[in-house]
């Protein structure tokens, strides 16, 4: 009897401190959590591109961070910034990347993310960008307004378009729906000159000079109160020059 108690005894003590183990494991790895979502908020801070300001917020996904370091990946990392600025606009992003490797040097298996911004910072993103006709661009509901000229028999008329948006690699395209001439033009034939203006080309509004090179725009989604830019990048490295290196317009 006496053997049984010492084993049962045993048996406990040994559990408890089996629990001990375990509850000490997962404090560690809290604390390391922690540590890590710093790290990474603080060098992405330090690796923002020129003229890019704005606190970022950072969470580690998974079970356990100590063993995902050790497995040489984050299962997911989430990033958000609720008011990134760049250019005189505003901006709120929120990203997530899966498989985020810990040597920098490697690929992010894949990143996919928002961008929203009211129509302030649409209008200053668009003054600083180069766009034919500089257009003014108003937000709508599932569309969006803008300014623009064609010439008629050397004579530039003006109108505004109806357009809808959508998404094309590095660019958002406008494509107009309906369309009004604001110039006064005499005898020449409305009709026709509403219908040229809806054959014309999509009016591209590119945005990769503000974007990562190899980061590509998935979906456009509007109101009158904000824009959403829907992205993705497939092969993104969290190194200074894989986020400082920005994309480029033709």
């Amino acid at each position: 009897m006496a053997l049984t108690r010492r084993g049962i005894g045993g048996l406990v003590v040994a559990s408890l401190l089996l629990l001990g183990l375990v509850g000490a494991y997962f404090i560690v790895d809290s604390v390391l959590r922690n540590y890590a979502q710093n790290r990474v908020r603080q060098e992405i801070a330090n690796n923002l591109p020129e003229g890019v300001t704005g606190d970022v917020t950072v969470s580690i996904s998974g079970f356990s961070v100590i063993a995902q370091y050790l497995g040489g990946s984050f299962d997911q990392v989430e990033l958000k910034a609720p008011a990134l600025a760049a250019g005189g606009a505003q901006a709120s992003v929120h990203l997530v990347a899966t498989d985020v490797p810990v040597d920098t040097a490697k690929t992010v298996g894949d990143v996919r993310g928002a961008i929203e911004m009211g129509q302030q910072s649409l209008d200053a993103l668009l003054a600083n960008a180069d766009i034919p006709g500089n257009p003014t661009v108003k937000l709508g509901d599932g569309t969006v307004s803008y300014t623009g000229t064609i010439t008629v028999a050397r004579v530039p008329i003006g109108y505004t378009a109806t357009a809808i948006p959508q998404a094309a690699g590095d660019s958002v395209l406008l494509t107009p729906t309906k369309a009004t001439v604001t110039t006064a033009i005499g005898s020449l034939n409305l009709g026709g000159l509403v219908q040229r203006i809806l054959g014309e080309e999509p009016l591209p509004i590119c945005v990769a000079q503000y974007l990562p090179a190899g980061v590509d725009l998935t979906g456009v989604d509007v109101t009158p109160q904000r824009a959403r830019i829907t992205l993705h990048a497939p092969a993104l490295r969290l190194t200074e020059e894989g986020l400082t290196t920005l994309g480029s317009c033709n």
